[in-house]
């Protein structure tokens, strides 16, 4: 089956952000199933496309808020507001006609992939056109909703907005589509309407290489994460205001990830180390990896990075949300005393030699497992005759 995937970013390189990693477990396994699959999207500027995927540029542009200026995202809103549009899908719309012709050129196609509600709302002409598969990576509209409530003013304002529209234009996509992939059970019933006869939860793993650094722990607590995304941000100020202050002074923690420019010293024993290169070894040298996530919908993919490795944790419910089992050396707490605890606790643990990393083996199988299902079930409902 020859598919075309029509999605924001395409692949630069080895992928690191959360997105990045879900697209690239949606491709390969798409690609093992025996499709040939064509990536259509935009580039950041100074950015090349992956040489090993089959990608079409429509553009080289800035698409994401923490690398835009006020003039671009003063842009964006008066887009948004002149097509009605939410400002995400906004941001890429201008470009149906050039996805247009770039998808006749490189056709033809038996069906489409649609990565995202946002971008079925900017590209809706592609429901008419083909079969589509729609990739719901977060139920959006509750990720907006929860971004309104954490932040105030204008800001907040446009949040509220933004959630709106997009609660309208993902019941639309969902009802257009002929299948749709969901990567937690919580997002298809949060999604407001009937999916279940047309869906399916895919499961998510994580690039890793064939062996993880042995090298000695550099850290006793890791973090890893986009942290330039909101929701992201929020579990980040929560442990850095109100956990790490309750640690150990001798316990010493490293955040790896992008972060925005006002995250900057603490003044604890956190250290702030950006963008690393290989998140598998920062992962290998931590003893604990400690999961945050305070909202947000989907699938946290440094828990999943962190139950393949079978790295001992310490997690909120929203990090391990749709994940039925867990394994033993996970422990859950949400509020910041107990979490800090439970990270003291099992720090000392791995020290001592009573806990160490698992074997991520049995819960990789799992998820090819579903993985291999979810693709047989979406295939089929492409292959339908409408």
């Amino acid at each position: 089956m020859r598919l075309a995937f029509v999605t924001s970013l395409l692949p630069t390189g080895a992928p690191d952000t959360g997105f990045e990693i879900a697209n690239a477990a949606v491709l390969s396994a798409l690609r093992e199933a025996g499709c040939e699959v064509t990536l259509f999207g935009v580039l950041r500027p100074g950015e090349t496309a992956a040489s090993d995927q089959r990608c079409i540029v429509l553009d080289s542009m800035v698409i994401e808020n923490a690398a835009a200026g006020g003039g671009q995202k003063l842009r964006w809103l008066l887009q948004s507001l002149a097509r009605g549009l939410p400002v995400i899908s906004a941001k890429v719309a201008p470009l149906a006609d050039r996805l247009a012709e770039a998808m006749a050129a490189a056709g033809p196609f038996d069906a489409c992939v649609v990565n995202s509600a946002p971008i079925a709302s900017a590209f809706p002409e592609l429901f008419e056109r083909w079969p589509c598969l729609l990739v719901a990576h977060n139920v959006e509209h509750l990720t907006a909703r929860e971004n309104a409530r954490t932040t105030t003013g204008v800001t907040g304002l446009l949040y509220g907005r933004e959630a709106k529209l997009l609660e309208r234009e993902e019941i639309a996509a969902l009802d257009k589509a002929r299948f749709v992939f969901c990567f937690a059970e919580e997002d298809r019933r949060s999604f407001g309407v009937d999916i279940a006869g047309k869906s399916a939860v895919f499961p998510l793993l994580a690039p890793q290489p064939a062996s993880l650094p042995s090298s000695g722990a550099a850290f006793d607590v890791g973090l890893i994460g986009t942290w330039t995304w909101q929701p992201n941000l929020v579990g980040l100020r929560w442990f850095l205001d109100e956990v790490a202050p309750r640690l150990p002074a001798d316990l010493t923690i490293g955040v790896a990830g992008r972060l925005p420019p006002d995250v900057g010293a603490t003044g604890q024993q956190a250290k702030l180390l950006g963008r690393v290169p290989d998140a598998a070894a920062f992962v290998a040298a931590c003893r604990v990896m400690a999961l945050t996530s305070r909202s947000g919908t989907g699938i946290q993919l440094k828990t999943i990075e962190t139950f393949q490795t079978g790295k001992p944790s310490v997690a909120t419910r929203s990090s391990v949300r749709g994940f039925s089992e867990l394994p033993t050396n996970c422990l859950v707490a949400d509020a910041a005393a107990s979490f800090a605890e439970a990270l003291a606790k099992l720090v000392n643990d791995v020290r001592a030699e009573r806990t160490s990393p698992g074997d991520g083996s049995a819960f990789v199988s799992r998820q090819r497992e579903g993985m291999r299902a979810a693709v047989e079930a979406g295939l089929a409902a492409l292959r339908v005759t409408a």
